[in-house]
């Protein structure tokens, strides 16, 4: 009991303060990110009513080239009638091209793309005393 007593009385430890021992140094970290994003793009391109055109070399239309729309289905306005061709001079060469588009998809485009980015920091911080 008599030493629990002696250890209560005696003097309170001192801590000795710490005091860093270098005068300078540097600090330097180095951080990569990279990302990756891949895109899909789609363009549809739709035509709204009919297309006719006509072209050639000695031929000729029994009327007026652009055809009458007379007829309508399912909401869309068909194509009625068309010129007749003929030939101008028989026996002699002759070219002829007739085309018609109806309404609805013309055209679909699609890009698919991958794009990668890499971000890099370098930091580097410098101290003394």
């Amino acid at each position: 009991m008599r030493w629990l007593a002696l250890l209560l009385l005696s003097a309170p430890a001192a801590a000795a303060p710490i005091v860093p021992q270098f005068t300078q140094g540097t600090m330097s970290s180095h951080t990569e990110t990279t990302s990756k994003v891949t895109e899909t793009i789609v363009s549809e391109n739709y035509s709204t009513g009919f297309e006719y055109s006509a072209s050639g070399v000695n031929i000729t239309p029994d009327g007026p080239i652009n055809p009458v729309s007379n007829t309508t289905v399912n909401g869309w306005t068909s194509l009625g009638e068309r010129p007749n061709w003929s030939i101008v001079k028989p026996g002699e060469a002759f070219q002829f091209v007739e085309s018609l588009k109806g309404p609805g998809l013309s055209n679909v485009t699609t890009i698919q793309r991958t794009t990668e980015i890499t971000s890099v920091t370098d930091t580097v911080s410098s101290f003394s005393e």
